[in-house]
């Protein structure tokens, strides 16, 4: 199950309701679940109070009920951790617009202080310092060790779409002239030292996934890595580091990534950096589940069958269902099953509740 922000945990904590939300689906059979992004204990991490951080007591209370319902039912699960720094969904507000969707003295911390939407505009937020850098670093590695903690099987950094670790990797949005910024390996810099200070927190014996990304949330046509080559001096000092699985988010999982090649992008990850990979992006939808905001159609793809077959090829070791699992908690069990027909297709509505 990928990670889909749902932000229905007052106060950051989640309840018996999610829980539920992620038993049942394991129940159903899906073999992992990341949970949405948790926003990790540093004040700057996240300004909406419903998405679920992790740390607090009352929290890794709810997130430990979590781990135990999903162990139950005979799942293994995730914990995505976060930090949105100039949040993407602020991008294009005016910084009045900003402050008033933010909890009062509320500071967006970012790379450069730069919003990719109004490239002409003066710096927004705060440039991060190397304190809050070592901050920031340090609330990532205490919220590792609070995910295992809780129990959790594995945990997974949101480097994607735009959000913090994501921003220093950005060449648009990293115009930093120090050691952390630079061309495309230096501006891994940020994202090699969370992933070491995470594994020293977890030991060498847990699991850690990155989940990054080309587009970014509002520009779709962004790109890190123009060439194979370009992927591999981004992604190859976070496998050093230590990353353990690349989570290679794609709208679209059946496009390839550079031309000469039919792989896409989880299947260049696993060539070039010989990590097991995950490969997302519209599976199990079709035309009319596609939120069309995001421009373009759905997967157009009647059953799992062309996903299925490049998995059984090796070219990527996972696949991450998204909207249609939000939609059908028992999608895994009836697509095995093959009560394709019996599909529940997704609504924009769903994302409302825990179903």
């Amino acid at each position: 199950m990928a990670p889909m922000t749902r932000e229905l945990s007052p106060e950051g904590v989640p309840g018996p309701e999610v829980a539920a939300y992620y038993a049942r689906r394991a129940g159903n059979g899906v073999g992992l679940i990341i949970t949405e992004g948790a926003a990790i204990g540093h004040p700057s991490s996240e300004r909406r109070t419903a998405v679920p951080r992790i740390h607090g007591a009352d929290a890794l209370a709810g997130w430990a009920r979590v781990t135990q319902a999903v162990h139950a039912a005979g799942g293994r699960i995730a914990a995505q951790l976060m930090h949105a720094g100039l949040d993407p969904l602020l991008w294009g507000m005016t910084p009045a617009e900003m402050d008033a969707a933010s909890p009062a003295g509320f500071e967006l911390l970012s790379p450069s202080g730069i919003d990719p939407s109004q490239l002409e505009a003066t710096p927004v937020g705060r440039v991060m310092s190397d304190t809050d850098i070592a901050s920031v670093i340090d609330a990532y590695a205490r919220a590792a060790a609070n995910a295992r903690q809780v129990g959790f099987d594995a945990i997974e950094l949101h480097a994607a779409h735009g959000y913090l670790i994501d921003q220093f990797f950005w060449a648009v949005t990293n115009q930093r002239d120090d050691s952390y910024g630079g061309d495309l390996s230096a501006r891994t810099r940020f994202g090699v030292e969370v992933v070491r200070a995470c594994r020293h927190a977890v030991g060498e014996d847990f699991p850690i996934f990155l989940r990054f990304s080309q587009w970014k949330v509002g520009h779709y046509a962004a790109r890190l890595a123009h060439s194979p080559d370009e992927l591999a001096a981004l992604l190859g000092p976070l496998a050093q580091a230590g990353v353990d699985v690349f989570h290679c988010s794609t709208r679209r999982f059946w496009q390839p990534e550079f031309e000469g090649s039919d792989l896409n992008l989880a299947g260049w990850t696993k060539k070039v950096t010989s990590r097991p990979v995950i490969t997302v992006g519209s599976v199990g939808l079709n035309d009319s589940d596609f939120l069309t905001y995001l421009d373009g159609t759905g997967a157009d793809v009647e059953d799992v069958g062309v996903v299925a077959d490049r998995l059984a090829r090796g070219e990527f070791d996972l696949v991450a269902v998204g909207r249609a699992l939000i939609a059908d908690p028992a999608w895994p069990a009836k697509v095995r099953g093959g009560h394709l027909a019996d599909l529940v297709p997704f609504e924009a509505h769903m994302l409302t509740t825990l179903h």
